[in-house]
């Protein structure tokens, strides 16, 4: 079976190698990986088959992507549990894969990224007016996606 995309004609073997090594590269879920292949104009047998060899030989793992995707975004973009559960339904992963996710957030750690980011950035603010300096504190880590009541008690502490 042949596949053409842009003048190009890939057998399904060979985009199964593709998407693969697609996978190998970095953690991917489901829809990443259906987007990808609608880039190749599969007939949906084709796609049935790929799909299923690559959950078959472990390249597409939902949970796995879901961990993996948690604790980068934590730990490298510093993002508040919230944030990482809009952006993991965003990208259909079930609720369980999401709670499962979470628990690879260590709650000290959270405890400590909140405090360290909320500093960084009252540092960074020049505005004199304390009202203005808190509003703009609690609108940066409300982006962050970090929980209100978490959010208040961390910049209340944070300015006084």
């Amino acid at each position: 079976m042949f596949v053409t995309m842009q003048n190009k004609v890939f057998t399904v073997d060979e985009i199964k190698r593709k998407l693969e090594q697609y996978c190998v590269y970095q953690d991917r879920c489901h829809k990443e990986v259906e987007q990808k292949m609608r880039e190749y104009n599969l007939i949906p047998e084709a796609k049935e088959m790929i799909l299923l060899s690559l959950l078959q030989d472990n390249f597409l793992n939902e949970e796995r992507f879901a961990k993996s995707f948690a604790r980068g975004k934590f730990r490298i973009k510093h993002w508040g549990k919230q944030r990482i559960v809009r952006e993991l339904k965003f990208r259909d992963i079930s609720s369980y894969n999401i709670k499962t996710s979470l628990k690879e957030i260590d709650e000290k750690e959270y405890l400590k990224t909140i405090y360290s980011i909320t500093e960084k950035r009252n540092e960074a603010i020049s505005e004199p007016n304390i009202y203005k300096r808190k509003r703009k504190l609690i609108d940066f880590l409300m982006r962050k996606g970090y929980e209100n009541e978490l959010i208040y008690k961390t910049v209340d502490e944070v300015t006084s």
